[in-house]
């Protein structure tokens, strides 16, 4: 395992270009496809790219404060605690790589941007306390608990179609979650990674003269450091009050009874609530609340930036009909049965050029819900295979590694060879769960 790894790391160092380039790539590549496999002209995809590059920014805007009020909550005083505990744990490096990636999965599956960010900040903690760990290896083992976001309880699809309202009700009604997240197959899947994804990264550690070792000193000297200065202004005052953010706490927390036991349900509104109401009561003070927030800011810089030209390849595989094209392909030769496996596979290929959940699925969902409705196979299955597909290939498509690598310091090419054994490992697995289970 450490030799096909080891192939992989040294492939992904000296081929894989840097986020930015790799998404202007695909937007080269789809621009191609558009024109060989539809038959659009040169100019349609320049116009269908222009009129989709600002067509997600609500869902953007959600997108990043679902990381930020991650981040935020994962960098208060409690949580940072218990990562400096879970850290002081781990007997050695074996143990530090499977300890980070049950954190990782667990945290990813309950939310996806503080399982993004708690799984990188406690790699880092690991590399602080842990003699001759592998850097990357521990930061990759973070980010491929990831895999499993999309199954959790903040995966876009599950609770798009659980929301009242949304775009294809029409078509498919409200699909609750119980026929998604918590539907049997979906939980084992989840279950096996869970347990599969440590010991594959504890297999992959390299030999101790080859492991890439950070020094502790720099990395507590890149530690933001807190203001514990007493306030000299009544500004200062109100920034460092704990009235203010206990008052907003109460609030949001009385919205979030009243919501739950009117009926209302988990939606990404309220889980994005959810956790801005936990990372303002625990980090007590507006002040402290703000720090974080500037700090978390800046690893979603990333995504900021690229998420725009990601909705301009949506734009022209929408408008051009290469979606139909290439969904059509694997529709072709599916059955009722297998017809969730085939959305997995097409979501995972659709997801190199859409890396966006809800983005994705406003762009292939209407095509497999018609296959679906066809061929009489259940709506959620086929959800959630295009769900899996969209968080497999997560670990190839370096857009959603950004905040980890922030918080790193690290290059996507540093980790990535590692990422694509899980790619592998969980490409069986998930595949073996969608058609053996459903």
């Amino acid at each position: 395992m450490q030799k096909v790894s080891g192939f992989f790391v040294v492939m992904m160092q000296r081929y894989l270009p840097d986020p930015w380039l790799f998404a202007i790539s695909l937007t080269l590549v789809v621009f191609l496809m558009g024109m060989v496999l539809t038959g659009s002209s040169a100019l349609d995809m320049v116009e269908f790219w222009g009129a989709g590059l600002f067509g997600l920014l609500e869902f953007s805007m959600q997108m990043v404060l679902v990381l930020v009020t991650g981040y935020v909550l994962a960098r208060t005083r409690v949580v940072r605690a218990a990562l400096e505990a879970v850290a002081r744990r781990a007997g050695g490096p074996a143990s530090a790589i499977i300890i980070t990636t049950v954190f990782a999965t667990v945290a990813s599956f309950i939310q996806w941007g503080f399982g993004l960010i708690i799984g990188a900040l406690l790699a880092r903690e690991m590399a602080l306390q842990v003699r001759n760990l592998d850097y990357r290896l521990v930061i990759a083992s973070a980010y491929s608990g990831f895999l499993v976001w999309h199954a959790g309880f903040s995966g876009s699809v599950p609770l798009v179609i659980a929301t009242p309202g949304h775009f294809l009700e029409d078509a498919v009604g409200i699909i609750p979650a119980s026929e998604t997240i918590f539907a049997p197959y979906n939980l084992a899947i989840a279950g096996v990674l869970l347990v599969t994804l440590p010991l594959l990264n504890r297999s992959m550690l390299p030999p101790v003269e080859d492991r890439v070792v950070v020094d502790a000193e720099v990395l507590r000297e890149s530690e933001p450091e807190e203001d514990r200065s007493r306030p000299a202004t009544p500004a200062e005052w109100l920034e460092k009050t704990p009235w203010l953010s206990g008052i907003i706490g109460v609030a949001g927390v009385v919205y979030l009874v009243a919501w739950f036991a009117g009926g209302g349900g988990l939606n990404l509104n309220i889980v994005i609530l959810i956790f801005l109401i936990a990372g303002i009561i625990l980090h007590v003070t507006p002040r402290s609340y703000l720090d974080s927030l500037r700090e978390s800011v800046g690893a979603s810089a990333g995504i900021i930036l690229q998420f725009p030209f990601y909705a301009g390849v949506i734009g022209m595989m929408g408008d051009s009909g290469l979606i139909e094209v290439i969904a059509g392909w694997f529709n072709a030769i599916a059955t009722p049965a297998t017809l969730p496996f085939w959305a997995f596979i097409s979501g995972g290929i659709v997801n190199f050029f859409a890396p966006s959940g809800g983005g994705q699925w406003a762009l292939q969902g209407p095509v497999m819900v018609e296959a679906a409705g066809q061929m009489g196979a259940d709506m959620g299955q086929v959800a959630m295979g295009v769900a899996w597909g969209d968080a497999w290939t997560n670990m190839v498509q370096p857009f959603w590694l950004l905040p980890a690598l922030g918080i790193a310091g690290l290059q996507a090419r540093d980790v990535m060879g590692y990422c694509v054994m899980a790619l592998l490992v969980s490409g069986v697995i998930i595949t073996a769960g969608l058609l053996l289970l459903t």
